[in-house]
């Protein structure tokens, strides 16, 4: 439990010279036919994927272009293909379900499920019916279970729960109200104990654990900044914020140990826009870079970015289908994405 929050750090916003900004001009897609809303992404200990949970309660697998995106696993044991294949309305979540956060743990090469509908789920390498380990915490049920990360080292699973108080299918209620009983929350595979980490939260999205697991991080959606909690040392089960940021989502932690926030700037002159980013930063919360989205996402939000193999992935619940770029300018010593697009129409076609 949680026992004090210390006072916000300050940081540089989205205008810093600190960053290195990069556009998006050579984002390609993987197209999933037939579904919709992919939220996020992982892949596999041996490199496969993208895995990622869509609209129709879903989880999906890349096995490449000439094959695509395919059935991996679901989570509801009421789901049938007939009624919830290619749904995307959110009064069939109680019966196709509805996966939001993924993440494997790469001891077991199980994958866990975050799901809106049925809670805390896992399954095998082999997929199927995910076996549901938890749908409450002390403090009550839960009601919408979104961001999910797991430390491959002490298997713990890091996941959040966006509300107490309302599910998937009130989301405009949850945006508006400004509903502050969201919570961060672990589960010990060995005790099969769930905790309640953090409360009080303001539409908790995303997760990361840290690389030698000494914190996790969690978003605010609304409350517009990131959360580190420590789980070791002196500063162990106390939080604090490191970071102002608009409408952060999803985290993913880098090979390196740096954090990729989705990330949304809301603008309202001189006309209603929202500009989706990826903003890196480190274990301290500094901003080391972003990389602008809206030339390909427009005026979408967008809720995950995810560096890997080089590549970064991007997902938006608005599209059907997971963005990846792997195409780069060299201009001044510095690796930047998209700038000039004759550059980019010859090099990376």
């Amino acid at each position: 439990m949680v026992k004090t929050m210390t006072k916000l750090i300050h940081v540089i916003l989205i205008f810093s010279l600190a960053y290195v900004v990069r556009s998006d001009r050579t984002l390609n897609t993987f197209k999933i036919l037939h579904a919709s809303g992919p939220e996020a992404i992982a892949f596999d200990l041996t490199g496969q994927g993208p895995y990622t949970g869509v609209s129709d309660g879903r989880v999906l697998k890349y096995e490449g272009p000439g094959i695509g995106f395919v059935e991996f696993a679901h989570a509801s044991p009421l789901r049938t293909k007939e009624k919830c294949d290619g749904t995307d309305d959110p009064n069939l979540g109680p019966i196709c379900g509805r996966p939001f956060g993924v993440g494997f743990n790469y001891r077991t090469g199980e994958l866990y499920i975050a799901d809106a509908f049925f809670g805390l789920c896992k399954v095998g390498p082999d997929g199927g019916l995910a076996e549901q380990l938890a749908t409450s915490a002390e403090g009550g049920p839960f009601k919408w279970l979104d961001g999910l990360d797991v430390d491959s080292t002490t298997e713990m699973v890091y996941f959040t729960d966006i509300s107490t108080k309302y599910t998937f299918r009130e989301l405009p209620q949850a945006l508006s109200s400004g509903d502050s009983t969201g919570r961060l929350m672990s589960y010990n595979p060995k005790t099969k104990e769930v905790q309640v980490l953090l409360s009080g939260l303001q539409i908790p999205g995303g997760t990361g654990v840290s690389r030698d697991g000494s914190f996790v991080l969690v978003s605010e959606y609304t409350g517009h900044r990131i959360l580190k909690y420590w789980l070791k040392g002196p500063k162990a089960n106390t939080a604090e914020a490191i970071l102002s940021i608009h409408r952060p989502d999803n985290i993913k932690r880098t090979l390196l140990g740096d954090f990729w926030i989705g990330a949304n700037i809301i603008m309202q002159q001189p006309a209603p826009n929202t500009i989706p980013q990826g903003v890196r930063i480190n274990e301290s919360g500094k901003v080391l870079e972003t990389i602008n989205l809206d030339g390909i996402f427009r005026n979408e939000t967008i809720a995950e970015v995810q560096e890997f193999a080089g590549s970064y992935y991007v997902v938006s619940i608005r599209r059907n289908s997971v963005g990846i770029c792997k195409c780069f300018v060299e201009e001044n010593g510095r690796k930047l994405l998209g700038i000039r697009y004759d550059w980019i129409k010859e090099n990376c076609s």
